[in-house]
Protein backbone atom coordinates (compact mmCIF):
# COMPACT_ATOMS: atom_id res chain seq x y z
CA UNK A 1 0.00 0.00 0.00
CA UNK A 2 2.83 2.18 0.74
CA UNK A 3 4.45 1.95 -2.71
CA UNK A 4 0.77 2.94 -4.17
CA UNK A 5 0.96 5.72 -2.44
CA UNK A 6 4.34 6.99 -3.22
CA UNK A 7 4.18 6.19 -6.62
CA UNK A 8 0.36 8.61 -6.81
CA UNK A 9 2.24 11.22 -5.15
CA UNK A 10 5.34 11.31 -7.34
CA UNK A 11 2.71 11.03 -10.49
CA UNK A 12 0.94 13.86 -8.56
CA UNK A 13 4.19 16.26 -8.50
CA UNK A 14 5.28 15.77 -11.94
CA UNK A 15 1.72 16.72 -13.27
CA UNK A 16 1.76 19.48 -11.25
CA UNK A 17 5.54 20.46 -11.97
CA UNK A 18 4.94 20.61 -15.40
CA UNK A 19 1.96 22.46 -15.60
CA UNK A 20 2.18 25.45 -17.60
CA UNK A 21 1.73 28.41 -15.18
CA UNK A 22 0.00 30.93 -17.09
CA UNK A 23 0.31 33.96 -15.15
CA UNK A 24 3.63 33.94 -15.71
CA UNK A 25 4.66 37.00 -18.38
CA UNK A 26 7.37 35.38 -20.57
CA UNK A 27 9.97 37.33 -21.83
CA UNK A 28 11.78 36.72 -25.10
CA UNK A 29 14.83 36.09 -24.73
CA UNK A 30 17.77 38.10 -25.40
CA UNK A 31 20.14 37.92 -28.42
CA UNK A 32 23.79 37.12 -27.11
CA UNK A 33 26.40 39.64 -28.47
CA UNK A 34 30.24 39.30 -28.48
CA UNK A 35 31.12 42.35 -26.84
CA UNK A 36 34.83 41.72 -27.83
CA UNK A 37 36.02 41.15 -31.65
CA UNK A 38 39.11 39.67 -32.55
CA UNK A 39 41.59 42.00 -33.98
CA UNK A 40 43.34 39.79 -36.93
CA UNK A 41 44.13 41.42 -40.37
CA UNK A 42 43.91 40.04 -43.94
CA UNK A 43 47.63 40.68 -44.91
CA UNK A 44 51.05 41.19 -42.71
CA UNK A 45 54.68 42.08 -43.76
CA UNK A 46 57.28 39.55 -43.12
CA UNK A 47 57.97 40.96 -39.88
CA UNK A 48 54.54 40.31 -38.80
CA UNK A 49 53.34 43.69 -39.36
CA UNK A 50 49.04 43.86 -40.34
CA UNK A 51 48.65 45.33 -43.18
CA UNK A 52 45.08 45.66 -45.21
CA UNK A 53 44.62 46.73 -48.47
CA UNK A 54 42.94 49.80 -47.22
CA UNK A 55 46.25 51.04 -46.17
CA UNK A 56 47.43 51.92 -49.60
CA UNK A 57 44.44 53.82 -50.67
CA UNK A 58 45.28 57.05 -53.35
CA UNK A 59 47.81 54.41 -54.77
CA UNK A 60 46.60 51.22 -57.87
CA UNK A 61 47.07 48.09 -56.25
CA UNK A 62 48.01 45.03 -58.05
CA UNK A 63 47.94 42.03 -55.76
CA UNK A 64 49.45 38.50 -57.01
CA UNK A 65 47.92 35.48 -54.72
CA UNK A 66 51.38 32.84 -55.13
CA UNK A 67 52.95 29.92 -53.24
CA UNK A 68 56.41 28.60 -53.30
CA UNK A 69 55.54 25.53 -55.27
CA UNK A 70 53.57 26.87 -57.95
CA UNK A 71 55.56 26.94 -61.09
CA UNK A 72 53.56 29.20 -63.17
CA UNK A 73 53.90 32.04 -60.26
CA UNK A 74 57.71 31.10 -59.68
CA UNK A 75 57.99 31.67 -63.67
CA UNK A 76 56.28 35.29 -63.69
CA UNK A 77 57.98 36.90 -61.20
CA UNK A 78 61.28 37.96 -63.01
CA UNK A 79 58.15 39.53 -65.95
CA UNK A 80 56.36 41.15 -62.72
CA UNK A 81 59.51 42.49 -61.40
CA UNK A 82 60.27 44.24 -64.74
CA UNK A 83 56.50 45.58 -64.59
CA UNK A 84 57.26 47.04 -61.35
CA UNK A 85 59.87 48.39 -62.67
CA UNK A 86 58.31 50.06 -65.68
CA UNK A 87 55.27 51.31 -63.42
CA UNK A 88 57.38 53.14 -60.51
CA UNK A 89 56.23 56.50 -61.02
CA UNK A 90 52.80 55.45 -62.22
CA UNK A 91 51.26 55.02 -58.62
CA UNK A 92 51.35 51.33 -58.58
CA UNK A 93 52.13 48.99 -55.44
CA UNK A 94 52.94 45.09 -56.47
CA UNK A 95 51.62 42.74 -53.14
CA UNK A 96 52.90 39.08 -53.38
CA UNK A 97 50.66 37.18 -51.00
CA UNK A 98 50.78 34.02 -50.24
CA UNK A 99 49.08 31.71 -47.83
CA UNK A 100 52.50 30.08 -46.57
CA UNK A 101 54.54 30.36 -43.42
CA UNK A 102 56.16 33.82 -43.15
CA UNK A 103 59.68 31.56 -42.61
CA UNK A 104 58.57 29.54 -45.96
CA UNK A 105 58.29 33.15 -47.54
CA UNK A 106 61.08 34.45 -46.26
CA UNK A 107 63.33 31.30 -47.34
CA UNK A 108 61.80 31.68 -50.81
CA UNK A 109 62.72 35.28 -50.82
CA UNK A 110 66.46 35.02 -50.16
CA UNK A 111 66.82 31.58 -51.92
CA UNK A 112 65.70 33.27 -55.38
CA UNK A 113 66.36 37.24 -55.00
CA UNK A 114 63.05 38.82 -56.15
CA UNK A 115 62.95 42.37 -55.60
CA UNK A 116 59.15 42.15 -54.88
CA UNK A 117 56.99 42.61 -51.76
CA UNK A 118 56.05 39.34 -50.69
CA UNK A 119 53.35 39.14 -47.66
CA UNK A 120 51.44 36.97 -45.71
CA UNK A 121 48.19 36.02 -46.77
CA UNK A 122 45.85 35.09 -43.49
CA UNK A 123 42.69 34.29 -45.14
CA UNK A 124 41.24 31.65 -47.34
CA UNK A 125 41.75 31.72 -50.95
CA UNK A 126 38.02 30.58 -51.47
CA UNK A 127 36.72 33.88 -49.41
CA UNK A 128 38.79 35.59 -52.27
CA UNK A 129 37.62 33.33 -55.38
CA UNK A 130 40.97 32.10 -56.01
CA UNK A 131 40.62 27.93 -56.89
CA UNK A 132 43.57 28.29 -58.74
CA UNK A 133 47.29 30.27 -58.39
CA UNK A 134 48.67 32.54 -59.64
CA UNK A 135 45.60 34.97 -59.46
CA UNK A 136 46.20 38.68 -59.99
CA UNK A 137 43.68 41.45 -59.19
CA UNK A 138 44.12 44.86 -59.51
CA UNK A 139 42.48 47.83 -57.36
CA UNK A 140 42.18 51.15 -58.45
CA UNK A 141 42.96 54.33 -55.87
CA UNK A 142 39.82 54.52 -53.93
CA UNK A 143 40.05 50.79 -53.54
CA UNK A 144 37.64 49.06 -55.95
CA UNK A 145 38.98 46.13 -57.67
CA UNK A 146 38.60 46.82 -61.35
CA UNK A 147 40.37 43.48 -62.82
CA UNK A 148 41.28 39.97 -62.33
CA UNK A 149 43.91 37.63 -64.51
CA UNK A 150 44.50 34.17 -63.77
CA UNK A 151 47.10 31.97 -64.32
CA UNK A 152 50.88 32.81 -65.50
CA UNK A 153 50.90 35.63 -67.81
CA UNK A 154 54.20 38.16 -69.40
CA UNK A 155 53.57 40.64 -67.38
CA UNK A 156 56.17 43.24 -68.78
CA UNK A 157 54.24 42.95 -72.17
CA UNK A 158 53.14 46.36 -73.69
CA UNK A 159 49.98 45.37 -73.84
CA UNK A 160 49.80 44.29 -70.37
CA UNK A 161 51.48 47.86 -69.50
CA UNK A 162 48.97 49.50 -71.43
CA UNK A 163 46.33 47.68 -69.69
CA UNK A 164 47.54 48.48 -66.31
CA UNK A 165 47.89 52.16 -66.95
CA UNK A 166 44.74 52.71 -68.15
CA UNK A 167 43.48 51.47 -64.31
CA UNK A 168 41.11 54.54 -62.98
Amino acid sequence: MHLRTLIFLITVMVVIGCKEDKTKKVEPEKKKTVTEKVASSTYEDLEGNPIELSDYKGKRVLVNYWATWCRPCIEEMPDMEKAQAILADDNYVFLFASDQSVEKINKFKEARGFQLDFIKFNGVYAEENVSALPATFIYNEVGEQVARFDGGLKWDSAEMIEKLRAVQ
